[in-house]
């Protein structure tokens, strides 16, 4: 079997406007280097606008939430409206963020189904700090959260577990996996620093598990806290998929933070959940892109990521 890859022209439409790190060139950077003839066995697809991707919304956001989003992103806009100071809605915005999910969803069909080995959904905007009735963080749409309820409720998947290495701690999929004792929520990231969260003692109904590092941490630390605490509470979960946010921000070069991180360590991760996946999960993952925001080594990051994937997966 092959990875598939999930992505959209519709993703350049996200515009955030000048000088917002969340950009349009993020995706232009990732399709310059998939686009190397090393990535020419990729199965790739469209992101689909799926006519179910409001139902699956509402698995991990409010009814009230969704309709706020909707009503601000296909009202009036003449350029962009700010939901808060970080998080924007421009015309472009409502299709990239459904198609956002969309990818997500495809994602869990194709690898549940064994049609795909595993899969990466190069998408924007990113989604691991939208909570259940709150977008922040450049985020509209828990993209990976609503993977993860759409693969329990659509296939039956019994646990799911979502390990996230982006720099930032993804406060939204916490927040929403935080009472559900079959959703797993891993995290990798600096504190303090955006959003705030992220603590050892935040633990939901023991389905959390955090493992804070410290500016100027590098690859050494980063390692040690995933052999240490996520790996070992992964194994003890036992997921049927296992999802990745897969963020490239904690990269030595990354403006938006302070850790070191260079592309062997992404490496080094992705193998750790590739391993872990198939003695769980038959090596079920689905892969959904977060933050990045220095473009050569986010471009750099998403290459080794997805090579790793695509090496596990033949």
């Amino acid at each position: 079997m092959t990875t598939l890859l999930i992505t959209h022209p519709c993703f350049v439409d996200h515009d955030t406007g000048p000088g917002h790190p969340e950009r349009p060139d993020r995706m232009r950077a990732i399709d310059k280097v998939l686009a190397h003839d090393v990535f020419k066995d990729l199965e790739r697809e469209e992101a689909p606008l799926r006519d179910d991707v409001e139902e699956q919304i509402k698995l991990a956001h409010s009814v009230e939430y969704l309709e706020k989003i909707r009503a601000v992103a296909t009202g009036p806009i003449s350029r962009r409206t700010h939901i808060d100071s970080d998080t924007v809605i421009s015309a472009g915005s409502w299709e990239a963020a459904l198609r956002a999910v969309g990818a997500g969803l495809r994602a869990v069909d194709a690898v549940i189904a064994g049609d795909a080995a595993n899969a990466f959904c190069q998408v924007r905007p990113p989604g691991h700090h939208a909570e259940d009735d709150r977008a922040m963080g450049f985020c509209l749409f828990s993209n990976a959260a609503i993977a993860s309820h759409y693969a329990r409720a659509k296939h039956g998947a019994e646990r799911v577990g979502v390990v996230d290495f982006d720099v930032h701690h993804g406060n939204g999929t916490q927040d929403i996996f935080w009472s559900d004792k079959d959703l797993f929520y891993g995290s990798t990231h600096q504190m303090p620093l955006f959003p705030g969260t992220g603590a050892l003692n935040e633990t939901g109904v023991g389905n959390v598990f955090n493992a804070p590092l410290r500016a100027d941490d590098g690859g050494e630390a980063f390692r040690e806290a995933f052999e240490s605490r996520i790996l070992p509470a992964l194994h003890n979960f036992g997921p049927d998929l296992v999802v990745i946010s897969a963020g490239f921000d904690a990269h030595e070069a990354d403006p938006l933070a302070n850790l070191r991180l260079v592309e062997a360590d992404f490496m080094w991760a992705t193998e750790k959940l590739a391993a872990m996946a198939a003695t769980h999960s038959n090596g079920r993952i689905v892969s959904m892109l977060e933050g990045g925001y220095d473009l050569t080594a986010l471009a750099r990051s998403v290459a080794v990521h997805v090579k790793t994937l695509m090496d596990v997966g033949a």
